[in-house]
C-alpha cells in the first residue's frame, strides 16, 4: 500500500484482514511531539488510505511513554517570531480533517500521556480506546501556554461529548484519567493495557454505538440557542477565577465555541484565526517562556545518581511532617522524629488525609503509609541517606541538633535544613562535613508548592548539591539553587512586598483593597490574605531575621496582633477573622478612593529586590530567577517574572518610579544595585538545548 514512500516519523503495516496500523514514533526523541514533519508525513499516509480504502485504520504510540505530549512547543515558537502561525495551524487542521473524513473506520488507540496537538489527533478518529491504566492521561493543556487548542479541539470535543463537558476540560486545561474520559465519552472504551491494540481491531471490526443520551447532549448544547446561553454563564464563571486581561485566551476559546456553527469549516477557520490572534500576545509569550523555564528546573536533575534511599527528617511541625509525608508519598522510606509521640501524630494524620486524598485505593494508602514512620528517639539517623532539620528558626538550637546528627552518619549522607532565612555560612560552623551541608528549603503548603531552593554556602561541594537537585526531581519538585544569604531568593524578594503592604494597612488602606489591588496586578492572592495564611508570626520571624539585611523595619501592629495570640488563619483570626478556612473580609466604603500609586509601593519593593538579587549573584541567572519567583510566589505567571517585567515596561520606566516612591515615602525605595545589568534590556527567551517535550511526559 506504501510501495516507495519512506516515513521517518510513523511505521506502517497490513494484516490480512485489510486493516492498516499506523505507529507514531518520532525519530530521535524518546516522546512523541508532534512536529511539522510529523504532520506532513501522516498528511502523505492518510492521502494515500483515502485512495486505498483500507478495511480499518489503527493509529497507536510505538513509544512506551505514552502516545503524544502534544505540538513541539519549539517549533511553534519559530512560527511566532516568522509571523507564520495561522499557516502552520491550518496545516494541522487539513491533516487532522483529511483523517477525519476517511471513509474506512479509525480507531486511536491510547496509553499513557496523551496531550494538547496528540488529543486532537485521536479526536478526529472516529472511536477512541484507552489503555486501563493509571499512566493513562488525555487532555487539551493549551490554555497554560497562552492559546487554545488549534488543530480541531475546539471544533470537535464540544460536538463529541457536549459543550457543559468538553468546555471545563479545555478551559482549565487539566489532564483525564482513563477512567474519567470513558465516562465523558472521550474514550468509548478501556482495555488492559496488554490487550490494547488486539481490543482496539475487535473494535474496528464491531465499532462501538455511543449512547443516545451522549449523542442527545451533544447535539443540545451545542444549537445555536444553547450557546447563545450557556456562553453568557461560561463566562461569567471563568471571570471569577481569571482576568481577561490578564489571560485572554478562555475567553477566546469560549467565543470561538459560541460562535462556531454546524459546518466544520467554519469552526475551524475561527479557531485557527484565534490562535494565531493569541500567540502574538505578551501573556503566551511569558507562559511558554515559563513552560521552558520549568522544564530547565526539571532537568537539572537529570542524569544523576542521588543515592537515597532512606529520609529521615527531624521536626514534626506543620513544614517537618509535611516534607517527611511528601517524600514517603513518592516512595522514599522515611523516618519523622521529635520529642514525643504527641508532636509527631498530627502530622501522620495528615499524611494519612493527603494519601487518602490523592491515592484513592486503600492498599495504595495503606503501603504509603508504612514508608512514614514515628521515631521519637532519632535512630533513623543512623541508616539515612539524607537527614533534614526542620526545628524553630533558632542558629544555636540547630547547630546543637547537627551536633548530635553528624556523628551517627557512616559515609556521604547528606545533611540539610529548612530554614527560611537563616545564612548557610553561619549554620555550616563547627561541621565535621561542611561539604555535605545544604538547605532544602520547601514551601507551606508542601504538597501544593512546587519549588524547593536549594541553598549552597562557601564550602559546598558540587556533587552534594547535584544530588539535592536530583532528590528534588524525584520528589516531584522544581529546585532552584541559590546563594545562602539572608532570606534566600523567595523570601527576599517577597519580605519588601508583605512588609510594604502590611504598612500600607497601618496607615489606613483596608486590607480587602490591598488585597484586590494586587490581584489586579495579576498576583494570585492578596498581601493580606498571604500575610495571615502564612501566618503574622512567621511574617515577623523572618521579617527580623530580613530586615536590618534589607534596610526595613516591621511596621506598627504586627506585634500587638501576635501579642493578643492573633496569628492568623491557624488561629482563625489575624488581620482578617477565618471561618471555615476562609477570610471574612469587611466591607469597604464604595466611596473610598484608592491611591493611585499604591500597585506601584506594594510591587515595585519586589521587583527593586529582584534585581538586587541579580546583582547579588543569588542564582545563576535572571531566567532562574524569574522561575523561582513566580513556583515560589505565584508573581504573576502572564507577566513572566520580575525581571521579565522589568524588561517589558522598560527599567529607566520603573527606576524612575522608584526614585518618585523614595523622595515620596523614604529612602526603602531607593533603586538598589543592579539597575544597570545588560540583561534588563534583553528581551525574549533561548530556546533549550534538551528534548523539552521529554520532561512534559511527567507533568
Amino acid at each position: 500500500m506504501f510501495e516507495g514512500l519512506r516515513f521517518n516519523h510513523w511505521k506502517t503495516s497490513l494484516d490480512d484482514s485489510g486493516i492498516v496500523t499506523l505507529s507514531l514514533d518520532r525519530a530521535g526523541a524518546n516522546v512523541n511531539a508532534i512536529s511539522r514533519e510529523v504532520l506532513d508525513e501522516l498528511g502523505q499516509i492518510v492521502e494515500r488510505l483515502a485512495i486505498e480504502k483500507p478495511a480499518g485504520v489503527l493509529i497507536h504510540s510505538a513509544k512506551p511513554f505514552g502516545f503524544a505530549v502534544g505540538a513541539d512547543i519549539k517549533e511553534f515558537v519559530t512560527y511566532a517570531q516568522q509571523g507564520t502561525v495561522l499557516e502552520n495551524i491550518q496545516n494541522g487542521q487539513r491533516v487532522y480533517e483529511s483523517l477525519a473524513r476517511l471513509p474506512c473506520p479509525t480507531v486511536a488507540a491510547i496509553h499513557g500521556a496523551c496531550m494538547g496537538g496528540g488529543t486532537e489527533l485521536i479526536l478526529a478518529c472516529r472511536q477512541r480506546i484507552a489503555a486501563d491504566d493509571d499512566k493513562t492521561r488525555i487532555g487539551l493543556p493549551e490554555v497554560m501556554l497562552g492559546i487554545h487548542p488549534g488543530w480541531g479541539g475546539t471544533a470537535r470535543l464540544p460536538r463529541l461529548i457536549g459543550a457543559t463537558d468538553a468546555l471545563p476540560v479545555m478551559l482549565t486545561g487539566k489532564a483525564l484519567s482513563a477512567k474519567r474520559a470513558l465516562a465523558l465519552g472521550v474514550v468509548d472504551r478501556l482495555a488492559p493495557p496488554a490487550e490494547l491494540l488486539a481490543e482496539a481491531r475487535a473494535l474496528l471490526r464491531r465499532p462501538h454505538t455511543r449512547p443516545f443520551a451522549l449523542r442527545a447532549k451533544a447535539w443540545a448544547t451545542n444549537t445555536w440557542v444553547a450557546r447563545q446561553i450557556l456562553a453568557p454563564m461560561v463566562i461569567k464563571q471563568t471571570a471569577a477565577k481569571v482576568r481577561k486581561e490578564h489571560y485572554p485566551a478562555p475567553f477566546a476559546l469560549i467565543d470561538v465555541w459560541k460562535r462556531g456553527n454546524a459546518s466544520i469549516q467554519q469552526r475551524l477557520k475561527l479557531e485557527a484565526r484565534s490562535v494565531a490572534k493569541l500567540a502574538e500576545t505578551s501573556t503566551a509569550q511569558n507562559l511558554i517562556r515559563i513552560f521552558f523555564l520549568q522544564e530547565r528546573l526539571k532537568g537539572q536533575g537529570s542524569g544523576i545518581d542521588h543515592g537515597i534511599k532512606h529520609v529521615h527528617v527531624v521536626g514534626a511541625g506543620v513544614m517537618g511532617g509535611d516534607i517527611a509525608a511528601w517524600a514517603a508519598f513518592k516512595g522514599f522510606e522515611v523516618t519523622l522524629q521529635d520529642r514525643e509521640m504527641k508532636f509527631i501524630q498530627p502530622a501522620l494524620d495528615r499524611a494519612r488525609q493527603l494519601y487518602e486524598k490523592k491515592l484513592k485505593t486503600a492498599d495504595k494508602v495503606e503501603a504509603t503509609v508504612r514508608r512514614l514512620r514515628a521515631d521519637v528517639e532519632g535512630k533513623g539517623v543512623a541508616t539515612a541517606d539524607l537527614a533534614i532539620e526542620a526545628i524553630y528558626e533558632n542558629a544555636d538550637a540547630k547547630k546543637a541538633l547537627y551536633a548530635t546528627i553528624e556523628p551517627q552518619f557512616q559515609s556521604n549522607e547528606l545533611l540539610a535544613t529548612n530554614t527560611s532565612s537563616i545564612p548557610l555560612d553561619e549554620l555550616r560552623v563547627g561541621l565535621k562535613a561542611p561539604q555535605r551541608f545544604l538547605g532544602l528549603h520547601f514551601f507551606n503548603p508542601v504538597a501544593q508548592m512546587p519549588l524547593v531552593e536549594v541553598v549552597r554556602h562557601d564550602q559546598l561541594d558540587a556533587d552534594a548539591e547535584k544530588r539535592a537537585l536530583a532528590f528534588c526531581k524525584a520528589i516531584g519538585k522544581l529546585p532552584v539553587a541559590v546563594k545562602g544569604t539572608p532570606g534566600f531568593l523567595v523570601n527576599r524578594i517577597l519580605m519588601p512586598y508583605l512588609l510594604e503592604a502590611m504598612r500600607l494597612y497601618s496607615e489606613g488602606v483596608p486590607g480587602p483593597v490591598l488585597d484586590k489591588e494586587a490581584k489586579k496586578f495579576g498576583m494570585p492572592m492578596g498581601p493580606i490574605e498571604l500575610a495571615d495564611t502564612v501566618g503574622l508570626d512567621v511574617c515577623a520571624s523572618v521579617g527580623k531575621e530580613l530586615a536590618p539585611f534589607l534596610g526595613l523595619e516591621l511596621p506598627p501592629g504586627l506585634e500587638d496582633k501576635l501579642a493578643a495570640g492573633k496569628r492568623g488563619k491557624k488561629d482563625g483570626q489575624g488581620i482578617y477573622v477565618w471561618q471555615d478556612g476562609k477570610p471574612q473580609k469587611p466591607e469597604v466604603d464604595p466611596d473610598y478612593a484608592v491611591p493611585a500609586d499604591l500597585q506601584d509601593r506594594m510591587i515595585l519593593p519586589m521587583v527593586n529586590e529582584a534585581v538586587a538579587c541579580l546583582a547579588d549573584n543569588v542564582v545563576d541567572d535572571a531566567e532562574l530567577l524569574d522561575a523561582g519567583v513566580i513556583f515560589g510566589t505565584g508573581f504573576a505567571p502572564f507577566r513572566g517574572g520580575p525581571i521579565q517585567y522589568v524588561r517589558s515596561e522598560g527599567a529607566t520606566v520603573i527606576k524612575g518610579k522608584l526614585e518618585r516612591l523614595a523622595q515620596r515615602y523614604g529612602e526603602r525605595f531607593t533603586p538598589k544595585n543592579g539597575w544597570d545589568l545588560p540583561t534588563l534590556s534583553k528581551t525574549g527567551f533561548d530556546l533549550p538545548t534538551a528534548e523539552t517535550e521529554e520532561a512534559a511526559v511527567e507533568a
